[in-house]
């Protein structure tokens, strides 16, 4: 007979996990206070640059989905199986509508010369070039984020629809949550220092 699963051993594990992340993230951002601090006037100027429709639409997008995944887990603790489906899948969608997103924006910033080192930003001041540079290091990570977060919840849904997650065994569906609200988290800090820089 094996042993019971330790079901507060698995969450404390994904605190531990997530801190770590925190960490990551905060490191970046200590990092761009330091940029920023030095080059106040090329940040605004690469703020600019960006397209503050699309930033304010993935923002929505994120806190859109952050709440879906949040009544998934209310909906699989009360038994609600199909709205559990059916929220979880609304939320991997608002992940696909912000890669998208993303990708049109990358693609349209390169287009126009707007990546790191290219001659655009070699030519002009230094601190656009770094303004870039932290952008597309921080918005990549995320990025990537987004990406590992979606495939949580993509299997936490095959698990819903096995039936090996339900009221009783959520650690799985609880964890990927958790992961996926660092994920909106970490954005609320990302889109006001690069699209509302001043």
């Amino acid at each position: 007979m094996s042993a019971p699963i330790d079901r507060t051993g698995i969450k404390i594990g994904m605190w531990l996990f997530l801190y770590s992340e925190i960490i990551l993230f905060g490191g970046l951002f200590v990092l761009y206070a330091m940029y920023f601090h030095k080059y106040p006037e090329s940040f605004s100027v690469g703020g600019r640059e960006l397209n503050r429709i699309i930033g304010s639409l993935n923002t929505v997008v994120l806190l859109v989905s952050s709440f879906t995944v949040a009544a998934s887990i209310t909906a699989i603790q009360r038994g609600a199986r199909k709205q559990t489906i059916g929220l979880l899948i609304f939320s991997i969608f608002c992940g696909v509508i912000f890669l998208v997103n993303k990708y049109f924006e990358w693609g349209a910033k390169i287009h126009h010369g707007l990546y790191p080192n290219s001659e655009t930003l070699v030519t002009g001041e230094h601190g656009v070039n770094i303004f870039f540079g932290l952008y597309y290091v921080i918005t990549g990570l995320h990025g990537l984020h987004v990406f590992i977060g979606m495939v949580l919840l993509t299997i936490s849904l095959a698990l819903v629809v096995a039936g090996k997650v339900d009221g009783s065994r959520l650690s799985m569906l609880d964890n990927s949550g958790l992961y996926w609200h660092l994920v909106d988290l970490i954005w609320i800090f990302v889109f006001p220092l690069f699209y509302l820089v001043l």
